[in-house]
C-alpha cells in the first residue's frame, strides 16, 4: 500500500454538532480575516511557535506541516467562545479527535480543497486547551495542517508542557494502529472513521504511564511477507510508511520503551495464498530488533506477541518468534518480551484493546525499568 500524505479538507463527523465549512488560503503569517458571517477573526498559522507538535511529522512547508503518523498531535491553548482549524487541500480522508477542554468532537478530513471547520464552543469562560489527535493511520491518509482561527479580540498561548514521566513508542501492524476497533460485528476497510488509534491498547498503556506517545505502526505490515507493500525493516525509520521515503530525525525524538508487535501479518498472508510460513522470519525479525537498537542504543525494547489468531495459536509464528527472542534476549540486557493472553478472531474491537492494555500495564508495572503508572 502506498500512502499519499498529501493534505485534506476537513467536516465534522454526524455526531449531533453544527458545523460551519468555507474555503481558505492558507497564510504565512499571523493575520486577519473574516468568517463565512463576515465577522473578523484572527489566523494563527501552523509556522507560529506558540503550537506544540507531537509525533514524525513533516516540517518541510512550516505553513503547512504533514500530519503523518497515527497518534500525531497539535496542541495550542487559546481564550474565547470559538476556534476553527483549518488544514490544507490533498487526496486522501483523514479523522482527528479535537479535544477542548476534554470535550472530543470526532472531525473528517475530505479531499478535494481547503477548509475550515468550526468546532462547537467553548463550554466554560477563559482559557481552553486544543488538542488534534490523529486517529488514522499513516497508510491511509496524511495531511498538512494549516493553522487555527480564533475570535478577534482572543488571545492564544503555547500550552504548559505535558508532564510526561518517560517517551514511548509502539512499532507494529493493525492490531497496534486500532485498525476497525470501532467497528460493529465486520471488519470494514472502505471507511477509517471506525479505526481509532486513541482507542488502541498501545494508546491506552502509553496514557496509563502519562508516556509521550509515538506509534509506528502499518496495517498489513510483517516482518518477511505481509498484506502491506511495505515491510517493517523498511518503514520503522521512514518520514512516511514507504520504503523510498526519507529517513526521519531520529535522535531528536528517542524512546525510553519501545514495543514491537509483529507477526500476524506474516502467518495471515502465506495462509490465506496456500503457502508456507516465511522461512526468513527469525533473522528478518533479529535484523529489525539489531537495527532498532542501534538507533536506539539507551531504550529498553519490549518484544510483544498477540492479540489475534496468528499470534495467539499459529505454531509456525510461536515457535519462530520464540527462536528470535531466545537469541535476542541472550545478547542484550535490555530487552524483555510478553505475550497476550487476551486475542480476538477479527480486529480487536475497543473492548479487546482495553483488555490488552490492561494485560500489558499490569505487567509492565513489575518492571524495573518503568516508572510507576499514574
Amino acid at each position: 500500500m502506498q500512502a499519499n500524505c498529501r493534505p485534506n479538507t476537513l467536516r465534522v463527523l454526524g455526531i449531533g454538532l453544527a458545523i460551519a465549512v468555507s474555503p481558505l488560503v492558507t497564510q504565512a503569517e499571523p493575520t486577519t480575516a473574516r468568517d463565512s458571517k463576515g465577522l473578523g477573526v484572527q489566523v494563527i498559522p501552523a509556522s507560529d511557535p506558540r503550537f506544540r507538535y507531537e509525533g514524525r511529522i513533516d516540517f518541510a512547508n512550516p505553513g503547512a506541516p504533514v500530519l503523518i503518523w497515527e497518534g500525531s498531535r497539535v496542541s495550542l491553548d487559546f481564550d474565547g467562545a470559538r476556534a476553527a482549524v483549518r488544514f490544507e487541500a490533498g487526496k486522501d480522508p483523514n479523522f482527528f479527535n479535537a479535544e477542548v477542554d476534554g470535550v472530543t468532537t470526532v472531525v473528517m478530513v475530505h479531499p478535494g480543497v481547503a477548509e475550515k471547520i468550526e468546532l462547537p464552543p467553548a463550554g466554560r469562560m477563559g482559557r481552553h486547551h486544543l488538542v488534534l489527535f490523529k486517529r488514522n493511520e499513516a497508510s491511509a491518509g496524511c495531511v498538512g495542517f494549516a493553522g487555527v482561527e480564533i475570535g478577534p479580540g482572543a488571545h492564544a498561548w503555547a500550552p504548559p508542557p505535558p508532564a510526561y514521566k518517560l517517551r514511548m513508542e509502539f512499532l507494529g501492524d493493525s492490531i497496534s494502529v486500532g485498525a476497525c476497533n470501532e467497528d460493529g460485528v465486520a471488519d470494514q476497510w472502505e471507511n477509517r472513521a471506525t479505526h481509532n488509534n486513541a482507542l488502541s491498547y498501545t494508546a491506552l498503556t502509553a496514557a496509563a504511564f502519562a508516556a509521550d506517545y509515538r506509534c509506528t505502526a502499518v496495517s498489513g505490515m510483517g516482518i518477511a511477507i505481509g498484506f502491506a507493500d511495505v515491510k517493517a525493516g523498511q518503514a520503522w525509520n521512514r518520514l512516511y510508511p514507504r520504503a523510498d521515503a526519507p529517513l526521519a530525525d531520529l535522535h531528536s525524538w528517542q524512546p525510553d520503551v519501545l514495543l514491537i508487535n509483529l507477526g500476524e501479518n506474516d502467518h495471515g498472508f502465506p495462509q490465506s495464498h496456500g503457502l508456507p510460513f516465511p522461512a526468513g522470519f527469525a533473522d528478518g525479525y533479529v535484523a529489525l530488533v539489531k537495527a532498532i537498537r542501534a538507533t536506539y542504543p539507551h531504550a529498553h525494547l519490549v518484544l510483544l506477541r498477540g492479540g489475534m489468531f496468528g499470534g495467539a495459536k499459529s505454531e509456525p509464528l510461536r515457535l519462530a518468534w520464540t527462536a528470535a527472542v531466545t537469541a535476542l534476549e541472550a545478547g542484550d540486557k535490555d530487552i524483555s518480551h510478553f505475550v497476550f493472553t487476551h486475542w480476538s478472531s477479527t480486529h480487536p474491537r475497543v473492548s479487546d484493546d482495553r483488555a490488552m492494555a490492561d494485560e500489558l500495564v499490569g505487567w509492565l508495572k513489575g518492571q524495573p525499568f518503568m516508572p510507576p503508572p499514574r
